[in-house]
């Protein structure tokens, strides 16, 4: 066991936990994406409402849910770490890495991403999760069954301009993290390969432009009433 303590402590081991949480959490986003989309059904809010009720009261969604918590500390305090130390170790070195061509800039700034990340997270989990366990959210009746209008309370907030372009922002820093987080997840796993490096760099890039793209979508369209 220790030398498995001594392997996570190590720069390799955290590059691999880090690029094994974030593939993780590139699936999660996926999934969460394809429910958020259901705001946008012109349906008073029901297809989003059942699905969010699904999804807050499965069993085993909740079991995955809370790991997809602990992922998301895990790979933020991992990653920070692996950054300071990276800095450290290169000293005034960094600034000749920074001003290198090759270094692309979301590379060159994957901590500051990375925090304005975990700040929105932080934000919208107070304003939508805890409100849903523990704030007075209304109750609606579909075909004999109540679930809670969790469409409502996402109405609520993507009627303030401000909060929107909050939002707007933060997927922009999420594009930016996934550019250069995909692929380098893909490599640290040891995954690429001169066959399939063209493909895994297509996907990612393209992952990383559509979906942050259809997240900040979603707000702007309830904001504007599309």
């Amino acid at each position: 066991m220790a030398w498995f303590t001594k392997f996570l402590s190590s720069t390799l081991g955290r590059k691999l936990l880090v690029a094994l949480t974030g593939i993780f959490l590139i699936l999660f986003l996926a999934v969460h994406l394809a429910g958020n989309l259901q705001l946008l059904k012109d349906d008073g809010g029901k297809s989003f409402n059942i699905y969010a009720e699904f999804m807050s009261t499965n069993g085993l969604v909740q079991f995955i849910s809370k790991g997809n918590f602990a992922f998301i500390l895990l790979h933020a305090v991992v990653a920070l770490l692996l950054t300071v130390k990276n800095r450290n170790a290169r000293g005034t070195e960094r600034y000749a890495v920074s001003s290198s061509k090759s270094s692309i800039w979301a590379s060159r700034n994957m901590g500051i991403l990375g925090t304005i990340i975990l700040l929105f997270i932080v934000i919208h989990l107070k304003d939508f999760w805890a409100q849903m366990h523990f704030g007075a959210v209304p109750v609606v009746d579909y075909d004999g069954k109540q679930v809670r209008d969790l469409a409502s309370l996402v109405d609520l907030w993507f009627a303030k301009a401000w909060y929107v372009g909050v939002y707007v922002f933060c997927m922009g820093a999420l594009a930016f993290h996934l550019w250069h987080g995909f692929e380098s997840a893909f490599q640290t796993l040891g995954l690429n390969h001169l066959k399939y490096n063209a493909v895994i760099s297509f996907v990612g890039r393209a992952f990383a432009i559509i979906v942050p793209l259809l997240f900040a979508l979603i707000p702007i369209a309830m904001f504007f009433d599309f």
